[in-house]
């Protein structure tokens, strides 16, 4: 299913111009990103709150004069708060209740002041704890490359709206991979910043253990840059900072990234998981066209990615996380949240973190901070040292998989670790890394690969990604689904 105007197929930065020379109103690229959204998101399902009155009135309204005045915008539909509009964080019991915003996010504001419009929040798992977009409140979402395969999650909805090209860019945010993922099984730009630079404020400092962390899903790499510099930067109250960006991130599309040292994982390190050909082919795809760009390139990794703690530690962060989830959610209705509530996996997450003593949750987190710092070893810190760059690796251990694949609480979990091999370590190290559309599979379904770089080092990677973007374009290739 296709459907035509004239400004699907451009992306954030050029509809923005758009507006800034006169060519179009706001009101015009807003109006026809709604036409969109109403003729594909029946088939794809990624627009669960529609804003289109609210949009349009803001859209003829004096919008800030912002680097991306009336460009429309979409809102994940997990934290994100917007003002006045509902939000479910995937789950049935916040649906029942129709619970809306009062205010909104830091994240949200700095969106505002950049002039975006805001046309509905998108589709993602309950609570964003796993990597596929089926929630039991609004239903799968399906990917536009092969609408029997997942989106990937949590930021689901998100991608398949910007895949689509119902909207240029959208607003997805990373626990564990929850922008990579879905950027790689949607073929699009997906970058996760470092720890810190973007806030999560006001009502929260961190989440997951400093884990998670809110970006974008864009189609380009300059896109991903821009919009980055509108969220990037600290808040007052903040509980730390990440290190400041030698400049705007935009500057840095383009740049020539220097002869890099680069290491190759295209495997996983667990025992007993066997490495998908695809995803091991995607990687050893991006390796080559860096040793073909002239980095120097070796099958090289952080030995600590080995060390099989790892999930035993994250799970028991994100099993906590849940369980407070939960208490905070029954605080703010007045009322305890149960079983019948939420979906079966949350529950068993939400047992398990209640059953996690402080001594044994802090226990994880020293853990975490210690392995951080055996894994910064691997890294290259100051000209001149003798680490490296840039990890190149799957985004995930397999293509997309089909829908329903992953829902079981038990057997699906186990499915979802033997796929997330090589995201949530990132998150746990605070590094910034990007997923981006380099392979697909025979039967056309996208692969992306990873480039992690060291902690604070956004800059690098965009340099990187904008290199291998024009020697490897994918602007023209489009899923099945798209305007």
């Amino acid at each position: 299913m296709t459907t035509t105007d004239p400004f699907a197929a451009l992306d954030a930065t050029a509809q923005a111009d758009l507006v800034r020379t006169g060519q179009v109103s706001p009101l015009e690229l807003v109006d026809a990103a709604i036409a969109r959204i109403e003729a594909l998101n029946p088939t794809v399902n990624a627009v669960i709150h529609e804003r289109f009155e609210r949009a349009r009135a803001e859209a003829a309204a004096d919008l800030p004069e912002g680097p991306f005045r009336g460009v429309p915008f979409v809102l994940k539909d997990l934290a994100a708060y917007s003002a006045g509009d509902p939000h479910h964080g995937g789950a049935e019991f916040l649906k029942r209740e129709g619970w809306t915003a009062s205010a909104d996010d830091h994240l949200v504001a700095r969106l505002r002041r950049a002039g975006v419009v805001f046309v509905g929040r998108t589709n993602t798992p309950e609570f964003g704890t796993t990597i596929t977009t089926e929630p039991t409140a609004h239903g799968a979402s399906r990917n536009p490359w092969n609408l029997e395969h997942s989106t990937g999650g949590s930021s689901g909805g998100s991608a398949a709206a910007v895949a689509t090209r119902m909207v240029p860019a959208a607003h997805a945010s990373d626990g564990g991979g929850s922008i990579r993922i879905p950027a790689s099984e949607c073929a699009l730009v997906g970058l996760k910043p470092t720890r810190a630079r973007v806030p999560l404020g006001p009502e929260i400092g961190d989440s997951w253990g400093a884990a998670t962390v809110h970006g974008v899903v864009t189609r380009t790499v300059r896109d991903t840059a821009a919009l980055l510099d509108v969220l990037s930067g600290p808040m007052p109250g903040d509980p730390y900072p990440a290190p400041p960006l030698p400049g705007p991130l935009a500057a840095e599309v383009g740049r020539d990234p220097g002869r890099l040292r680069i290491g190759v994982l295209d495997h996983p390190l667990l025992p007993g998981v066997v490495a998908d050909p695809d995803s091991a082919a995607a990687a050893r795809h991006g390796a080559e066209l860096l040793a073909r760009l002239g980095h120097e390139v070796s099958d090289d990794h952080p030995a600590a990615m080995g060390e099989s703690a790892f999930s035993a530690t994250f799970s028991t962060v994100v099993a906590a996380s849940v369980a407070l989830d939960l208490a905070v959610w029954g605080e703010l209705l007045g009322r305890e949240i149960g079983p019948d509530d939420i979906e079966e996996r949350n529950w068993m997450f939400a047992e398990i973190g209640r059953a996690i003593s402080a001594p044994d949750y802090l226990r994880a987190i020293h853990w975490q901070q210690a392995w951080t710092r055996r894994m910064a070893q691997w890294w290259r810190h100051a000209p001149g040292d003798d680490g490296f760059d840039i990890l190149v690796t799957p985004v995930l251990n397999g293509p997309p998989p089909r829908l329903g694949w992953m829902t079981d609480p038990i057997e699906g979990l186990q499915r979802v670790t033997d796929l997330m091999q090589y995201t949530a370590q990132f998150n746990v190290t605070g590094q910034p890394a990007i997923s981006l559309p380099l392979w697909w599979t025979e039967s056309g379904l996208p692969v992306g690969v990873q480039f992690v770089a060291p902690f604070g080092r956004e800059d690098l990677l965009v340099r990187l990604a904008s290199e291998l973007e024009a020697a490897s374009p994918w602007a023209d290739r489009l899923p099945a689904v798209h305007a």
